[in-house]
C-alpha cells in the first residue's frame, strides 16, 4: 500500500470516528431532556443526518434545513452557526425596542442598545468558557446548567431551573398577551371587511393612506364618542360583535380552546416544521418598517434635557426599562453551549458569537431607530409609540395585518415547543418522567396557561412583562452565574487578580441594579 492510501484511509477513518462521536453526542443531549418512554426528543430522524441533509434545532424551537452549509457529517459551518444564534436570540422583543428607545431617549437609546449587546456578548462568552475550564474528562454534554451544578451544588441546580422557568414562562406570558392582540385585531379586520363596515374611532392618528394612530390618548374618551358608518348590515350585530369580541375580556378565552389540548399533547415534534416562520416574520417585519419609514419620513427634533409638546429628551431616567427588555432580547446564554458544540471550526466560535450577535444588535437598531425616527412628530407626540408598535397601525392597514397573521400562526406553533420544554424542564425534576400523568401535565398547563390570560386581561403591557421576566433572569445567567464561575475558576486555579475580582463584581452589581430598577421606575 502506497504511503499516501494509508494517510488517506487515516482521514477516512477518523472521518467516521468524528461523525459517530457526534451524533452520540446530541444522542445523549436529546435523551437528557426527557424520560425514556418519552420519544419527543430521543434520536429523532434529523439528529442522524444523511450526507446531503441535516436538520439545525435551536433549543428555543426554531427549525430549519441546511443542504450546502455542511460538510456532511454533523457539523455546521461558520455561516450555518452564526445564522442559529440570530434566529434564536430573534423574538418578541424587537416589537418593543421602539418603545424602550422611547423609555430611554434617542441617543441614550442607541447607546445602551450597542453597550448592552458589547455586555451580555462577554458574559455569553465568559458561558461558553465556563465549561472548558472544569477538571473533567468528558464534559461535553453538559449544559450551562450543569456547569452551575457542579460550581454550587444542589443550589446552583435549582437555581437554575428556577431562574430557566422564568424566562420560559415570561415568554409565553408575552406570547398569549400578543396572540390576543394579533387574533383580536385579525377578527376585528375581517369582520369589518366582510361586513362593509368603515368605523372611525375617536383615536388619535395622522390622515391619508398611511394613518399612524396613538391608543394610549384615547383611554380618558368614552366609547359612545366614536362615530361607525354602516354601508350595509345593521347597528346591533355590530354592537354585539363588539361585545363578544373584546381584546382582554374575551378574546383570551377564545385562545384556551385551540392552545390548552396542544399544550397537553406528549409530542410536539409536528409544530418545529413551522417554526421557521419566525425568520420569515422577522424579515417581513424588517421590510414593514422600512416601507412605512419611506412613505412617513423622519421626524426627529433633538432635545438634549427638557421635554417638549411632541417630543422626548436624548436621555431619560426611565432609561432601565430599555435595559430590561434589551437583557432578554440579547439573552441565549442557557443554551448557547449547545448552539456552539457543533461549529465545524471551534476555534472560530468567538468570532462567530461575535458577528450573531452584532447582526442582532444591528437588527434591533434598524427597527427601533427607524420607528422611532419616522413616527410622526407632530402632528403625534413620540409619547404614543406603544409598547408593540403594530399597535400604532390600525386594525385595517394591511402591511400590519398580514403581520399579524404571520406572528400569530407562527407563536400559536411556538407555543406549544414553549410549554413542553417547561414541562420537560419541571416535570422531569420533581417526578424523574417529563409525563408523569394527564393529571400532572394538566394541572401545569392550566397554570401556564391561568397566568397568560389573567396578563392579557389585566396588564397586557408587553414591554413591561418583557422587562421584568427579562431582568430576573439575566439576573442569574448573564450577570451573576457567569462572572462568579469566572471567578472560583481563577481562584481555584491561583490565577485570580484584583481586577479581575473589581470587573466581575461589578457586573454581578449592574444585573442588581438593573432588577431593582425595574421595580422603582
Amino acid at each position: 500500500v502506497e504511503p499516501t492510501n494509508i494517510v488517506s484511509v487515516n482521514d477516512d477513518t477518523q472521518r467516521v470516528t468524528d461523525e459517530a462521536s457526534a451524533m452520540n453526542k446530541r444522542i445523549h443531549y436529546y435523551s437528557r431532556l426527557t424520560s425514556p418512554a418519552d420519544r419527543a426528543l430521543i434520536a429523532p430522524d434529523h439528529v442522524l443526518p444523511a450526507p446531503d441533509e441535516i436538520y439545525v434545532y435551536s433549543p428555543l424551537g426554531t427549525a430549519f434545513k441546511v443542504d450546502s452549509c455542511t460538510d456532511g457529517y454533523g457539523k455546521n459551518s461558520s455561516l450555518v452557526t452564526i445564522f442559529m444564534i440570530w434566529n434564536t436570540m430573534m423574538g418578541t422583543s424587537i416589537l418593543s425596542i421602539p418603545w424602550g428607545i422611547k423609555q430611554a431617549g434617542f441617543t441614550s437609546g442607541i447607546i445602551l442598545i450597542l453597550l448592552m449587546g458589547i455586555l451580555t456578548l462577554y458574559c455569553c462568552y465568559r458561558v461558553v468558557k465556563s465549561r472548558q475550564m472544569i477538571p473533567l474528562t468528558d464534559t461535553s454534554n453538559w449544559e450551562f446548567p450543569d456547569v452551575c451544578k457542579y460550581y454550587f451544588g444542589s443550589f446552583g441546580q435549582w437555581s437554575s431551573l428556577l431562574f430557566s422557568m422564568v424566562s420560559l414562562v415570561g415568554a409565553m406570558v408575552v406570547y398569549w398577551v400578543l396572540m390576543s392582540n394579533f387574533l383580536f385585531n385579525t377578527g376585528k379586520f375581517i369582520y369589518n371587511f366582510v361586513h362593509d363596515i368603515n368605523v372611525t374611532d375617536i383615536v388619535p392618528g395622522t390622515n391619508g393612506s398611511n394613518k399612524v394612530i396613538c391608543p394610549s390618548d384615547a383611554s380618558d374618551h368614552p366609547p359612545q364618542n366614536r362615530s361607525v358608518m354602516f354601508s350595509s348590515g345593521n347597528r346591533t350585530d355590530f354592537e354585539l360583535f363588539e361585545e363578544w369580541w373584546d381584546k382582554s375580556r374575551t378574546v383570551p378565552l377564545y385562545l384556551i380552546a385551540v392552545l390548552l389540548p396542544l399544550l397537553n399533547l406528549k409530542s410536539p415534534s409536528f409544530f418545529a416544521k413551522f417554526n421557521v416562520l419566525g425568520t420569515a416574520s422577522v424579515v417581513y417585519l424588517v421590510f414593514l418598517v422600512t416601507v412605512k419609514a419611506a412613505h412617513l419620513g423622519i421626524h426627529l427634533e433633538f432635545n438634549w434635557f427638557t421635554e417638549s409638546e411632541f417630543f422626548v429628551p436624548e436621555f431619560r431616567i426611565l432609561f432601565p426599562q430599555l435595559t430590561g427588555v434589551l437583557t432578554l432580547a440579547f439573552f441565549i446564554h442557557n443554551c448557547v453551549i449547545t448552539l456552539l458544540q457543533n461549529n465545524k471550526n471551534q476555534e472560530n466560535n468567538v468570532r462567530d458569537l461575535s458577528i450573531a450577535y452584532f447582526l442582532v444588535g444591528l437588527t434591533y437598531l434598524y427597527v427601533g431607530v427607524i420607528i422611532f425616527a419616522s413616527f410622526p412628530s407632530p402632528p403625534l407626540s413620540k409619547e404614543c409609540i406603544e409598547q408593540n408598535f403594530l399597535d400604532n397601525f390600525p386594525s385595517d392597514d394591511i402591511m400590519s395585518f398580514v403581520a399579524r397573521i404571520f406572528l400569530l400562526f407562527q407563536m400559536m406553533t411556538v407555543y406549544p415547543l414553549l410549554g413542553y420544554l417547561a414541562r420537560v424542564q419541571l416535570l422531569r425534576q420533581f417526578f424523574g418522567n417529563a409525563y408523569p400523568s394527564l393529571f400532572h401535565v394538566l394541572i401545569l398547563n392550566l397554570a401556564i396557561v391561568g397566568a397568560g390570560v389573567a396578563m392579557a386581561r389585566f396588564y397586557p403591557n408587553i414591554g413591561g412583562i418583557i422587562r421584568y421576566s427579562g431582568a430576573t433572569c439575566g439576573l442569574a445567567f448573564v450577570f451573576v452565574y457567569p462572572s462568579l464561575i469566572y471567578m472560583i475558576s481563577l481562584y481555584r486555579a491561583g490565577q485570580l487578580t484584583w481586577p479581575a475580582s473589581i470587573i466581575h463584581i461589578f457586573i454581578i452589581l449592574l444585573g442588581l441594579a438593573n432588577l431593582f430598577a425595574q421595580f422603582l421606575l
